[in-house]
């Protein structure tokens, strides 16, 4: 009997599959289509936290502001954030903690106390300090003082023979250089310009001297000058700016009382008196001020004696 040839069996084609749609899972529905029918609609975009919620969240929740503000932007959740950054956590513990004991202390501030190892009310007392410090730059920064440079320069260069009025005495003497911080005389040599209470010409100091008013109590124990411009009883040369012009009444540190007119008002001094008779006070020599044409004026003029004589 004759072998039986296999019979070849042909596959039949098959149709390719289509790939599934990048834009939906697989097993999803059609595109668009939801289950139980219809289509989606787009959401709609939650309202952005205010920042009431935001300081409410962080302050339940020990974080910072940003942290809050994430989660209620749905972004990182305000205690994934302590469990990741521990160490930081435990400082807006301190932090807060602190705020809970001294009601009105901000964040910052907070930060500040606990970094700086000071008492809050250490630390909110150097704060003052500092402010008071840089608004008195600031009022000397908005002051021309050029009109004074050149009142000073022109007795620099005429050689002319000066009283220079001290807290206790006063020096005749000549203008050699003008430095900083101090004044040097042609024989006296350097003086800090923190000791002078004013300056006038020789000529005129000797005709001023009969006629000066002196208050007794600074005369027998001139007023200190403090090393920081904030504790001085006038360190901002602003207030003075609408009284140029007008008969003022100074008292300086050593007693002294003069009434002349206010010529000039610089950064750091006045110049009062008439055109060719001029006297240079610096503001750090006054304890008292006030001007005829506005006599109810808060400058100075409530500032007792008493108070503008004590040292520091």
């Amino acid at each position: 009997m004759a072998p039986i040839a296999p019979r070849t069996v042909i596959p039949a084609p098959t149709a390719p599959r289509p790939a599934p749609s990048a834009s939906r899972a697989p097993g999803a529905g059609p595109m668009g289509s939801r289950p139980g029918g219809g289509f989606g609609r787009p959401r709609t975009p939650r309202p952005p936290p205010t920042p009431e919620q935001i300081l409410a969240l962080a302050t339940k929740e020990h974080v910072p502001a940003r942290i809050a503000k994430g989660e209620l932007e749905g972004k990182m959740k305000c205690r994934v954030w302590r469990k990741l950054h521990a160490e930081e956590a435990r400082r807006f513990d301190q932090v807060y903690a602190l705020m809970g004991q001294n009601p009105g202390l901000s964040l910052p501030d907070a930060f500040g106390v606990l970094q700086s190892g000071l008492t809050v009310a250490e630390f909110l007392a150097r704060k003052e300090r500092t402010q008071r410090k840089a608004a008195v730059k600031q009022a000397r920064g908005e002051v021309d003082d050029t009109s004074v440079g050149a009142f000073i320069n022109g007795l620099l260069e005429s050689k002319t023979e000066l009283a220079v009025v001290l807290g206790e005495r006063t020096v005749l003497d000549t203008l050699s250089a003008v430095e900083p911080i101090s004044f040097v005389l042609g024989r006296s040599g350097r003086l800090e310009k923190l000791q002078v209470v004013m300056v006038t010409r020789r000529s005129d100091w000797e005709q001023l001297t009969p006629q000066l008013e002196r208050d007794q109590k600074l005369a027998q124990k001139p007023a200190n000058v403090a090393r920081q411009p904030d504790k001085r009883p006038f360190s901002d040369p602003r207030p003075f700016l609408p009284h140029q012009g007008q008969l003022v009444h100074l008292t300086l540190r050593n007693g002294i009382q003069l009434s002349m007119r206010l010529r000039v008002v610089g950064r750091f001094d006045l110049i009062v008196g008439e055109d060719g008779h001029e006297v240079f006070i610096p503001l750090h020599a006054l304890v008292r001020f006030s001007a005829e044409e506005a006599a109810d004026d808060d400058m100075g003029d409530e500032t007792s004696g008493d108070e503008a004589g004590e040292n520091d």
